[in-house]
C-alpha cells in the first residue's frame, strides 16, 4: 500500500472514530438528562405554591417563587437536628466500616489467614441476608444491652453491615496484590503495620475512597432499621423524619417535594465534593 493510500485510510479511520465519539457523547447527554429529569421536576415543584401546582400541574415552571414548603418542612421536623443526626451516623459508620474493611481484608487477602476462602464466603453470605431477617434478633440484643433507641445502635449495626461488603470487595483486591512489593518491603525491615500503612494503603487509596463515598450515601438513605430502632424524635434521621411527617400530617405535593429535595441535597453535595476521588477509584489500576 502506498503512502498516500495509508494516509487516506488513516484519515478515514479517524473520521469514523470522531463520528463514533460524537454519537457516544450525544447518547451520554441524553442518558444524563433522563436521569436528572426527576430531580429537575422535584426542584421545580419545591419552589411552587400549592395554588400553582393545582392550577398548572407538576411540569410547569412556578408562577410565584416561594420557600413556604421548605420553611414548613424545616420547622416541622426540626431539620437541623435531623441533619446532624444523619451526618454524624453516616460519617462515623463510613470511617469505622472503611477501617474494619481494610484491616479485615489485609488479614484475609495479604496475611493469608488459614481458611480465608471460607471466611470470605461466610461474610458474603451474611451480607446477602435481607435486613428483615435481622430486625428481631438485633432488637432483642440491643434491648438487652441498653442501646435501643440510641444512635450508637445504628452505628454498630451499619458499621458491621457495610464492613462486610467492604471486606469482601477489598479482599479480592488485596488477594492479587503484587507479592514482589510486599517481599521487598519485608526485606527492608518493614513490619506488618508499616507494610499496611506505607505500601498497601497508598496503592489502594482510590478504592478505599470509593467505599467511603458509597458507605456514606448508603447509610444516609437507610430507613428500615432506623425506623425500628430510633423512636425518639431527637435521635431520628432525615429519611425517617420525612416518612414520619408523611404519616402524621396531610402534606400537599409542593411541601412533599420540598421535603424530598432537602433530604437528598446533602448527599448530592457530598457526592460532588468527592466526585474526583470516586472517578479516580473507578479508573485506577491495581499498581501505581
Amino acid at each position: 500500500m502506498s503512502q498516500s493510500s495509508r494516509g487516506v485510510s488513516a484519515k478515514h479511520t479517524q473520521s469514523i472514530r470522531s463520528g463514533g465519539d460524537w454519537v457516544s457523547l450525544i447518547l451520554l447527554i441524553v442518558a444524563a438528562l433522563v436521569m436528572l429529569f426527576p430531580l429537575l421536576i422535584l426542584t421545580i415543584n419545591a419552589f411552587k405554591t400549592a395554588a400553582d401546582y393545582n392550577a398548572t400541574g407538576p411540569l410547569s415552571l412556578p408562577a410565584h417563587f416561594t420557600l413556604d414548603g421548605i420553611i414548613s418542612f424545616w420547622t416541622t421536623v426540626d431539620f437541623p437536628v435531623k441533619f446532624l443526626n444523619s451526618f454524624v451516623i453516616s460519617l462515623v459508620v463510613s470511617l469505622a466500616a472503611v477501617t474494619l474493611s481494610v484491616l479485615n481484608s489485609f488479614a484475609l487477602g495479604i496475611g493469608r489467614v488459614k481458611g480465608n476462602t471460607w471466611i470470605i464466603l461466610a461474610i458474603m453470605l451474611a451480607n446477602m441476608m435481607p435486613q428483615e431477617a435481622l430486625l428481631y434478633p438485633l432488637y432483642t440484643m440491643f434491648k438487652e444491652v441498653g442501646l435501643y433507641n440510641s444512635q450508637m445502635s445504628i452505628i454498630v449495626i451499619f458499621t458491621i453491615i457495610q464492613s462486610a461488603y467492604g471486606t469482601y470487595l477489598l479482599s479480592s483486591v488485596y488477594g492479587t496484590f503484587p507479592q514482589a512489593i510486599l517481599e521487598a518491603a519485608a526485606i527492608d525491615g518493614a513490619s506488618r503495620w508499616q507494610i499496611l500503612r506505607k505500601v498497601v494503603l497508598p496503592i489502594s487509596w482510590p478504592t478505599i475512597s470509593v467505599l467511603f463515598v458509597f458507605f456514606f450515601v448508603w447509610t444516609w438513605n437507610e430507613y428500615m432499621i432506623p425506623m425500628a430502632f430510633l423512636m425518639s424524635d431527637d435521635v431520628q434521621t432525615i429519611p425517617l423524619a420525612l416518612a414520619t411527617l408523611q404519616g402524621q400530617h396531610t402534606m400537599d405535593a409542593t411541601t412533599l417535594a420540598s421535603a424530598s429535595l432537602l433530604s437528598i441535597v446533602p448527599t448530592i453535595i457530598f457526592f460532588i465534593i468527592f466526585q474526583r476521588k470516586l472517578s479516580q477509584g473507578i479508573t485506577a489500576g491495581a499498581v501505581k
